[in-house]
């Protein structure tokens, strides 16, 4: 049975993700500060922790990972989904400890669980994945939200180093980029006042000309063609070609 790992599934994609695993079968193990009420089961279990505390989290990990591998399964799938927006403001107006937080979250802590990962999850006799959820901001800057575009450009080299540094045909490290999707960080995005996050007229747009999409359309369609058929080594993929 194929076993995800899913970070921040108390709402949006990372939730909308374990209902459709859960849904074709898998076990789903969450990790994050909160889980969803939505999700249970003998399939599912969740791992409190703060990706924020990037030093505590191989504490937590390494036996959550370790009880997975008991397991035995037949796939195994690690989806870093955790992000934030948070601080909003153009550079030069957050505080230190906000502008660490915001990359331990957007970079650091998959970069961890991707270690963990690599370490625990050794076996070449089964499929190994690596999905790391990125943004179009990795590529295009976003007035107010560089720090975010900084940590999901970060995200995007972590997929090709971890590309360039394990060959096993076994193995596969991934980027998407799933477009505009109708979660509360896009809510959050529209409700900032023009001189905190100078773009949010972007994110309005977004809204105003009906261009989200309900997650679970984005999972459903990232489940199909990212983790459960073959995929590109290192490749970025964009939500057109889901």
């Amino acid at each position: 049975m194929l076993t995800a790992i899913i970070t921040g599934v108390s709402r949006g994609l990372g939730e909308a993700l374990a209902l459709e695993l859960l849904a074709r079968e898998c076990r789903v193990l969450g990790m994050g500060r909160s889980s969803s009420g939505r999700l249970g089961g003998e399939r599912y279990g969740f791992v409190a922790c703060d990706l924020a505390d990037v030093a505590g989290l191989p504490a937590i990990v390494h036996p959550a990972f370790d009880a997975v591998a008991a397991r035995r399964p037949t796939g195994l799938c690690l989806i870093n989904n955790a992000a934030t927006l948070d601080p909003v403001g153009v550079l030069g107006t957050a505080e230190a400890s906000d502008i660490a937080a915001s990359i331990a979250v957007n970079l650091i802590a998959p970069i961890v669980l991707s270690g963990l990962f690599c370490r625990v999850f050794d076996d070449d006799a089964i499929g190994r994945r690596i999905v790391n959820i990125s943004s179009g901001a990795a590529q295009s800057t976003l007035p107010g939200e560089s720090l975010y575009c900084i940590g999901k450009a970060g995200l995007e080299m972590l997929t090709r180093s971890l590309a360039a540094e394990h060959a096993s045909p076994q193995f596969r490290a991934i980027t998407v980029r799933p477009g505009v999707i109708d979660t509360a960080m896009q809510s959050f995005a529209r409700a900032q006042p023009k001189d905190l996050l100078p773009s949010v007229e972007l994110f309005k747009g977004f809204h105003a000309d009906a261009r989200l999409v309900p997650p679970e359309i984005v999972a459903r369609k990232l489940v199909e063609r990212l983790v459960l058929a073959a995929v590109d080594h290192g490749r970025t993929y964009s939500y057109a070609e889901l």
